[in-house]
Parts: C-alpha cells; sequence; structure tokens
C-alpha cells in the first residue's frame, strides 16, 4: 500500500485528483438536478483541494504523512 500512497502524492497523482475533483463537480452543477447534483459538486471539492493542498488523505491510515512533501521524502 506504499506504493499507492507514493503515487497519490505524486504530481501525477495530483493532477489526477485535481482533474477527478473538477470533473465531478463540473458534472454535479450540469448534469444533475436537485440536491444530488450539489451532493456530487461537494464531493468533488474533497479530491480537487487535496490535490491542489497536496495531502492525501489515506497516508495517515496507511502509516504515512499527511502531506505529500514529507511522503515524498520519506523512506519508507
Amino acid at each position: 500500500m506504499g506504493s499507492f500512497v507514493r503515487f497519490m502524492s505524486s504530481t501525477a497523482g495530483r493532477v489526477i485528483r485535481i482533474l477527478a475533483g473538477i470533473g465531478l463537480i463540473a458534472w454535479g452543477f450540469t448534469g444533475l438536478s436537485g440536491d444530488n447534483g450539489y451532493l456530487i459538486a461537494g464531493i468533488g471539492a474533497i479530491p480537487l483541494l487535496t490535490g491542489t493542498l497536496d495531502i492525501c488523505l489515506f497516508a495517515p491510515l496507511l502509516g504515512h504523512p499527511l502531506k505529500g512533501s514529507r511522503v515524498r521524502t520519506s523512506n519508507g
């Protein structure tokens, strides 16, 4: 699982999270109506913000630092 955290903390992982977040937000606001659209857009904000802020929410659950820069510099 360390490779998953390392990938999500890499530039490619961050870009994928940012794009996925933007996609979910756009889909929520344009493709869905009512409360479901707002819910999907709200969920999309999570990967957008974590990618932008360089944090990985799964990392502490797997024994790694929350901040992506610290994951990239760690040995484990």
